[in-house]
C-alpha cells in the first residue's frame, strides 16, 4: 500500500514540474491509463502486476492533479472584461484586514448566477473613507478586474502562483458595497460570516492590548493586525510558522484535547464501555476539538493539511494500527494531495511533511528516548540542518537565529503561551468579554516575554541568506548521520566537518563569472530597475519602486534575482535621479551589499538613502567598463534643470556593434538637447535598443527623438494596467511606426538581454515560467 500512495504522490507533483500543461497531461494519463488497465487484466505474473499497479497508481496521481488545475486555469477572468466596471453578487469568504492606505482587503466568492467570464473567488481591495472592516454578506459589489497577474523574475515572491494556489481567479478594486438580503447565504457563507464576527468581535475586546495582532493570530489564525515590524522579525529569526495555524497549533490542541478526555474517561465506570470502544469515542472527540479549532481559525490551506496529519495520527496512535512511523507519513501525504492535490505550490507542504520526515528518521530507530530538553535541541537542529537543501531548492535562506528562536520559542508557545490563550479565549468566551480587561493583561504578559526574546535574537543581525546547494546537502546529510548513529567519534568528526564547510560558506565570495555580457531589465512593476554584468563585474541602473505600505523592490525583486543568478558584489551603482520608482529600498540594498562606486544625477538627494556614502556627481562622469562592455553617461546641467525627471543620468551601453540606451525619466525638452549635445546616442552603425523614456509616458519619446533614433527594439517598465496609464498609447503608436520591436516589463515580465559583438538576444522571462503563470501577452493589456 505504501508504494502505491507514494507512486501517486510522485504523480501529483510530477505536474508541477512544468513538464507537461494539463490538457496534455489528462491526454497522456487516460490514454496511459487505459493500456495499463488493459495490461493489469491481461498479465498473469504478479511481479508483473505489481509494477504495472504501481505505475497506474502515478498517472492517476498526474490525471488528478491535472483535472483540479484545469479547473482553476479555466476559472479566471475573460480579458475582455479587465478595466471594466462590473457589479457581483456574493459573500465573503475570508475575515476581511486592514490594507495599505487604510485600504480593507478581502475574498469575495460570487454566486452561481455570476456574469458570464467572471470567476467564482475574487481578491479585492477597497479603499476610501468608506471602505471597512465590518462587510454585508451576502452583498452586491460595483468592482473593476483584472486577471491574475504579477511581478516574473528569477527569484522573489510569484504573485500569480500565490493567486492560482488559493483559487482567486481576478484580482480588482471595489467602487461601492451594499448589502443583498434577498440572496440566499449557504452553510458556507453563514460559516465564513460567522467567523468575521468573531474576528471583529475579539479584536474590539482586545482592542487595549499591547499585542493584540500576535494574540489575533495565535488564536484565531487572524493576520490581518500584524505590522511589517512584526513580519520582519519572523521572517529574521525563522519563527513566520509561529503564526499560521498549522500543525504545531492543531497538535497542541488535539494533544491538550485527548489529556483531558483520557483523564475524564479515566473514572467513568469501568464496564461503561470496552478499551476498544473507548479508544474510538476518543479519538472521535479529540478530531471533533481539532476540527472545530481549525473552523474557528478559518480552516486554511495549513490548517486542512494539519487537520488531515492529526487525524490520521490519532487514528494510528489512540487505536493503536502503528505498524511504522514512515507509514502513518505516506498515508497523511497520500491524504493531503487526494484532497487537495495543488498542495505542492505551498512551500508550507514542503516544509511540514519535510520536517516530520526528518524527525521520524533521528527518534525512530533510537533505543533510548532522550529527555525533554535534550530531544527538543536535538530536535531543532535536525529540523534546521534537514530543511536546508528544502530551502535552497524553494530559493529560501536558513535564519541563523532561528535555530535558538525555536528552541526557546517552541516550548514557551506550547506549554505558555497557547495554553493561555486557549484558556483565556473560553474565559472570554463564557462571560461574554466582561473579563476583558484582565484577560488581556495576562495576554500581554505572555506574548510580552515571547516577543521581547524574538526581538532580541533578531537584533543580533546574525546572517540570513541562500546556502548553494551542494553544500546544504552536505551539512544536512552529516547532522543527520550524526544525530542518527550513535557513535561519539563520528558526532566529533560531523561537527569539525560541518563547522568547515560553514566557514568556507560565510567567507566573502565573488559574482559567478559570466562569460557572455547580459543586461537584466527587472519585472518592477511602475518603477526602473535594470543591471548589467560581464565577467565578475556588475553595475546596477536605479533600484526600483518602494512604498508607503512597505513594499520595495530591492528586497522582493532585486536581492533573490541577484542570489538566483550568483551576483554577490555590485561593482558600481548608479541612480538615474531620487525619485522613489528609482531609488526605493536603498537602505535595504545596503544592508546586503556595498558598492564600490556611486553614481547618481541628484547626489544630494540620495545621500541620505545610501548611507552619507560619498555619491559622485553624473553631470561629465568618465566612461568606464564593465567587464569588456563600454559604459558612457550623460546629463543635463543640472542647475539649468527644475524638474527632477529631467535630472536623470542618461546612460549608453556598448558592446560591439549593439548599443543600449538607458535615458530615465527624461522629458521630450531634455530629449531635444540629448540628441544636439551628445551625437553618442545616435550609436552610429550601431544596432539600438532603448528603454523608453520615462516609462512610455506622453510626456518624453516625442516625435523627432523617435524618428532620430529609430531603436531596433524598446523596452517599456511600467506597471501592469497602473494608474499612469503606461505606456500611453500614442507613445506606442509612435515606437510602432518606427518599426521596432515592443517589449513591455508588465506583460513580458524580467528581460535578459544577451550582448554578443554582432547580436542581440531577448529572453522574455515569462516564457520561461510554469504552466500556471500566463505565457507572454501584447505590450499594452487590451
Amino acid at each position: 500500500m505504501g508504494a502505491r500512495i507514494a507512486a501517486f504522490a510522485c504523480g501529483v507533483i510530477i505536474l508541477y514540474s512544468g513538464l507537461f500543461p494539463p490538457p496534455r497531461a489528462l491526454l497522456v494519463s487516460v490514454i496511459c491509463l487505459a493500456l495499463m488497465v488493459t495490461a493489469i487484466l491481461w498479465w498473469r505474473a504478479d511481479r508483473v502486476r505489481r509494477y504495472l499497479v504501481m505505475a497506474a497508481c502515478l498517472v492517476l496521481g498526474l490525471a488528478w492533479a491535472a483535472l483540479a488545475s484545469q479547473g482553476r486555469l479555466e476559472d479566471r477572468l475573460v480579458s475582455a472584461l479587465e478595466g471594466r466596471e462590473l457589479t457581483v453578487t456574493g459573500y465573503l469568504c475570508d475575515a476581511p484586514s486592514p490594507g495599505a492606505w487604510d485600504s480593507v482587503r478581502f475574498s469575495l466568492c460570487l454566486n452561481g448566477d455570476r456574469p458570464d467570464g467572471v470567476p467564482r473567488r475574487l481578491r479585492l481591495s477597497w479603499y476610501g473613507d468608506g471602505a471597512t472592516l465590518d462587510l454585508p454578506t451576502p452583498m452586491n459589489a460595483t468592482v473593476v478586474l483584472k486577471r491574475p497577474h504579477g511581478a516574473v523574475n528569477p527569484g522573489g515572491f510569484r504573485y500569480e502562483t500565490w493567486l492560482f494556489r488559493k483559487g482567486y481567479g481576478a484580482t480588482g478594486t471595489v467602487r461601492g458595497v451594499a448589502a443583498a438580503p434577498s440572496e440566499s447565504c449557504g452553510l458556507s457563507c453563514r460559516y465564513y460570516h460567522w467567523r468575521q464576527q468573531v474576528v471583529l468581535a475579539t479584536r474590539d475586546t482586545l482592542d487595549d492590548m499591547e499585542h493584540t495582532g500576535l494574540a489575533l493570530s495565535l488564536l484565531l489564525g487572524y493576520r490581518g493586525d500584524l505590522s511589517n515590524r512584526h513580519w520582519q522579525v519572523l521572517e529574521a529569526t525563522g519563527t513566520i510558522h509561529l503564526v499560521a495555524i498549522s500543525g504545531l497549533h492543531l497538535g497542541l490542541v488535539a494533544t491538550l484535547a485527548s489529556l483531558v478526555l483520557r483523564w475524564l474517561a479515566l473514572r467513568l465506570p469501568r464496564r461503561a464501555s470496552s478499551p476498544r470502544q473507548l479508544r474510538l469515542w476518543l479519538w472521535l472527540c479529540v478530531i471533533l476539538v481539532a476540527a472545530g479549532y481549525a473552523l474557528l481559525a478559518g480552516f486554511t490551506v495549513p490548517t486542512r493539511r494539519a487537520l488531515v496529519m492529526v487525524v490520521i495520527a490519532g487514528w494510528l496512535l489512540l487505536v493503536g494500527r502503528l505498524s511504522s512511523p514512515w507509514h502513518g507519513w505516506l498515508l497523511a501525504l497520500g491524504a493531503v494531495l487526494l484532497l487537495d492535490p495543488l498542495s505542492p505550490l505551498d512551500q508550507g507542504f514542503w516544509l511540514s511533511f519535510c520536517a516530520v520526515a526528518v524527525l521520524i528518521l533521528v527518534f525512530s530507530r533510537r533505543q533510548a528516548q532522550p529527555g525533554a530538553i535534550r530531544a527538543l535541541v536535538i530536535a531543532q537542529a535536525a529540523v534546521f540542518a534537514g530543511l536546508w537543501p528544502v530551502l535552497s531548492v524553494l530559493d529560501q535562506g536558513a535564519a541563523w537565529a532561528g535555530l535558538v528562536a525555536n528552541i526557546l520559542a517552541i516550548p514557551l508557545l506550547s506549554l505558555i503561551v497557547m495554553p493561555v490563550l486557549l484558556a483565556g479565549g473560553l474565559v472570554l468566551l463564557v462571560t461574554g468579554g466582561q473579563a476583558a480587561e484582565w484577560v488581556g493583561m495576562v495576554f500581554d504578559g505572555v506574548l510580552g516575554s515571547l516577543w521581547w526574546v524574538l526581538t532580541a535574537l533578531a537584533g543580533l543581525d546574525l546572517p540570513q541568506g541562500r546556502m548553494p546547494l551542494a553544500l546544504a546537502l552536505v551539512v544536512a546529510g552529516t547532522v543527520l548521520v550524526a544525530l542518527w548513529v550513535p557513535d561519539r567519534r563520528l558526532r566529533w568528526c560531523s561537527v569539525l566537518l560541518v563547522g568547515a564547510v560553514l566557514v568556507g560558506a560565510g567567507m566573502p565570495a565573488g559574482n559567478r563569472w559570466q562569460t557572455t555580457p547580459q543586461l537584466w531589465v527587472w519585472d518592477v512593476g511602475q518603477g526602473l530597475s535594470v543591471m548589467l554584468r560581464h565577467r565578475d563585474e556588475v553595475l546596477v541602473y536605479d533600484t526600483g519602486p518602494e512604498s508607503a505600505s512597505g513594499y520595495n523592490a530591492v528586497s522582493e525583486v532585486l536581492i533573490p534575482s541577484f542570489e538566483r543568478i550568483g551576483v554577490r558584489h555590485i561593482n558600481t551603482l548608479v541612480l538615474s535621479h531620487g525619485d522613489q520608482d528609482h531609488a526605493g529600498g536603498l537602505s535595504h540594498l545596503f544592508r546586503r551589499y556595498k558598492p564600490g562606486r556611486i553614481i547618481s544625477g541628484e547626489p544630494d538627494r540620495v545621500a541620505i538613502g545610501v548611507g552619507n556614502r560619498e555619491v559622485a556627481p553624473c553631470h561629465r562622469q568618465r566612461p568606464l567598463t564593465v567587464g569588456a562592455v563600454e559604459v558612457h553617461f550623460w546629463q543635463a546641467v543640472p542647475a539649468a534643470i527644475d524638474d527632477a525627471n529631467d535630472r536623470s543620468c542618461v546612460l549608453a551601453i556598448r558592446h560591439g556593434n549593439q548599443q543600449i540606451l538607458l535615458p530615465g525619466d527624461i522629458s521630450v525638452p531634455t530629449e531635444r538637447r540629448l540628441l544636439a549635445e551628445w551625437p553618442l546616442a545616435l550609436g552610429a552603425g550601431r544596432e539600438l535598443t532603448l528603454l523608453a523614456p520615462h516609462h512610455g509616458s506622453k510626456t518624453s519619446s516625442g516625435a523627432a527623438f523617435v524618428r532620430r533614433l529609430s531603436p531596433e527594439r524598446v523596452i517599456f517598465t511600467a506597471g501592469y494596467r497602473h494608474r499612469y496609464g503606461h505606456p500611453h498609447q500614442d507613445v506606442v503608436a509612435r515606437y510602432q511606426s518606427a518599426g521596432g520591436d515592443l517589449f513591455n516589463t508588465a506583460t513580458s515580465g524580467a528581460l535578459r538581454l544577451d550582448l554578443q559583438a554582432d547580436r542581440l538576444w531577448v529572453t522574455p522571462w515569462r516564457q520561461r515560467v510554469p504552466f500556471w503563470v500566463r505565457g507572454p501577452e501584447p505590450v499594452t493589456p487590451d
